[in-house]
């Protein structure tokens, strides 16, 4: 008997705690009618951080009307929701004991709805419909046959900004504690049918702050929250990454005073004794750019008449900036090194018979890259001083002079 009793009486005690349990239970109630959805499936579904999933469903009668009776899964902070049907969405703010009152038209319920009951539903339908009017601006803009592709990205850009400078305003610095404020941050928009972030902290410094500001708020008003853990998370990213573009930028900042601007392709090279040769070092003279392979035929003729052009003209202001493609580093050095001595002066820095003699890291690289862009010019015409290269220094020469008398 005695066992007995003990036993009714554990059960008892847990039924009353059960009981208990039940009624600090916190529900929520939404309830209303979707007319024109006969037959439709409406879904309540709960938007967690991982997504959204199904709490309930309904299949919907003649007049539309539904009633969802839930247990609020936080009992802290306020909590997301949406009713959908489809692809038509109602977006809903829910604390712990709140009861909304949700009508509408399907398959227009997503830019057109009642909502009652709760405050920040109110807000969020607001947020919903600037939301859609945005999108609709953007569409324009994007299927406008008289922009072009920058300006389409310059008009969304400000659409966006306007948005966005509106919404900060008037919601998440207004109140930053709010489920709209939180509920802001996330908005999306597309764009080439890929959804975007508004408000994104990955790419905006001004963004970061919108989620700092909503972050620090509520870890205020509900501290240890799954949502504000969040926010306060992305927040910290979004700073670091910011911090991170703008050292780079820093890095790539580059003193005014050490910039120089020329109008040629800055060649820098080592020669064969190992020193850098530029050739915007030779500005302000008649430079020839020679390409010239060692190993080939008829080098050795070609070099003594270089030689022969620098010692007559030199004296006037003429170079000769030499470029060996010779694959061979060794047999390029040893060449050069065997070269004979021009009449230049014995304190010259000049390492072999011309001016520059320095050798390509990779032939075929450094060709491809300063191979010319087709000339609209006869090609007789654009090499017709080439064949004549005294000529060419000569004129050369006097073009300098002229130069540097007016100047």
């Amino acid at each position: 008997m005695k066992i007995k009793h003990s036993a009714q009486a554990a059960l008892i005690a847990f039924l009353t705690i059960l009981a208990l349990a039940s009624c600090n239970q916190k529900k929520f109630k939404i309830s209303g009618n979707i007319a024109q959805a006969k037959d439709s499936l409406l879904y309540l579904e709960h938007m967690s951080l991982d997504g959204p999933k199904v709490v309930d469903s309904v299949k919907l009668g003649e007049d539309g009307a539904f009633n969802f009776e839930e247990n609020a899964l936080d009992t802290i902070t306020p909590d997301f929701y949406r009713l959908r049907i489809a692809s038509q969405i109602i977006n809903i703010a829910i604390d712990s004991t709140e009861q909304v009152s949700v009508k509408a038209d399907y398959p227009t319920m997503s830019a057109r709805y009642e909502v009652k009951g709760s405050g920040e539903c109110k807000r969020i339908q607001q947020l919903a419909y600037m939301q859609i009017a945005l999108q609709n601006q953007i569409n324009a803009a994007v299927q406008n046959p008289q922009l072009g592709v920058e300006q389409v990205r310059q008009v969304v850009d400000q659409y966006l900004q306007a948005y966005k400078q509106n919404v900060k305003m008037n919601y998440i610095f207004k109140a930053p504690m709010a489920a709209s404020s939180y509920y802001a941050l996330f908005q999306t928009y597309y764009v080439g049918g890929q959804p975007k972030l508004i408000f994104d902290p990955s790419a905006s410094k001004e963004d970061v702050q919108a989620y700092a500001a909503v972050a620090t708020s509520w870890d205020t008003y509900y501290p240890g929250s799954e949502r504000g853990l969040n926010l306060h998370n992305i927040a910290l990213e979004g700073m670091k990454n910011q911090r991170i573009v703008q050292a780079e930028q820093k890095n790539l900042e580059v003193d005014a005073s050490k910039v120089s601007v020329t109008n040629l392709i800055d060649i820098s090279l080592l020669d064969n004794k190992g020193h850098v040769r530029k050739l915007s070092d030779l500005k302000g003279k008649v430079v020839l750019l020679d390409f010239h392979v060692f190993a080939s035929e008829g080098s050795q003729q070609r070099i003594m008449w270089l030689r022969s052009l620098y010692n007559k003209y030199h004296a006037q202001g003429f170079e000769i900036y030499q470029i060996s493609l010779d694959d061979n580093e060794h047999f390029w050095k040893t060449q050069t090194a065997a070269l004979p001595p021009t009449s230049m002066p014995p304190d010259s820095n000049c390492p072999a018979c011309i001016c520059s003699t320095v050798r390509a890291m990779s032939s075929r690289e450094l060709t491809t890259s300063l191979r010319p862009k087709p000339s609209k010019t006869p090609s007789r015409l654009h090499y017709d001083r080439i064949h004549h290269p005294p000529t060419t220094i000569r004129y050369c020469l006097r073009l300098c002079k002229a130069t540097s008398a007016r100047r």
